[in-house]
């Protein structure tokens, strides 16, 4: 089961209604909060979405019909399925919120690291527009060449702090790229760094180049 093609029919407009008022990124996070294995349901999945019922429950019905959840009376749960295409993200992504940063222009930063990405970066624009697209005020993209951290184009460094954070949670490798997602709503910031990291991912990914 291919992860990417997964969210891509998640989020996919059904003819000749709109399309669903959430994104990928959504979806993917949606995954992760009900992977968590909490029993969650669907006014507590709204509320750590951000999302208004509604959406949810289309969001939900979408994740039924490619059978990667099982709805009881204790909540939501994964599938098989549903771990498997979790699972194929995290052997892609890390991610993590973190504290606030003298790179950002919002207060509230959310990380997000691709692996072996850093080939397809140039100045980071792409990140900071899709980042913009899902509702955050902005993304930072850092390069990472196994010893330290920068961002491209730019000369200015990194507070040591912020790179301790980032080696310590994210453990970055060489040539792998980290997307800071940055509001004022860390929902927006998370939302916008996933945006940026899945667009990353589909570039990588020949199938979803073009």
């Amino acid at each position: 089961m291919d992860s990417l093609e997964v969210l891509n029919r998640i989020v996919a407009k059904l003819a000749p209604g709109r399309p669903p008022a959430y994104s990928e990124a959504y979806a993917l996070k949606a995954l992760e909060v009900i992977g968590a294995g909490n029993g969650i349901g669907r006014k507590g999945l709204s509320g750590e979405l951000g999302l208004g019922e509604g959406t949810v429950r289309t969001l939900v019905s979408r994740f039924k019909e490619e059978a990667l959840i099982e709805v009881s009376h204790a909540g939501m749960t994964l599938t098989s399925s549903g771990v498997n295409v979790l699972s194929q993200f995290r052997g892609l992504i890390e991610a993590t919120p973190i504290p606030e940063t003298s790179i950002t222009v919002g207060s509230r930063d959310y990380a997000v690291l691709v692996k072996g990405a850093g080939y397809k970066i140039n100045q980071g624009v792409e990140q900071r527009d899709e980042a913009l697209l899902a509702g955050a005020d902005g993304a930072t993209t850092l390069l990472c060449d196994g010893e330290r951290l920068w961002m491209p184009g730019m000369e200015v460094d990194l507070d040591p702090s912020t790179t301790v954070f980032l080696l310590e949670h994210l453990k970055p490798e060489s040539g792998d790229v980290i997307i800071i997602g940055t509001s004022d709503n860390p929902i927006s910031a998370e939302i916008g760094a996933k945006s940026a990291a899945l667009k990353l991912i589909k570039e990588m990914t020949p199938s979803f180049s073009h």
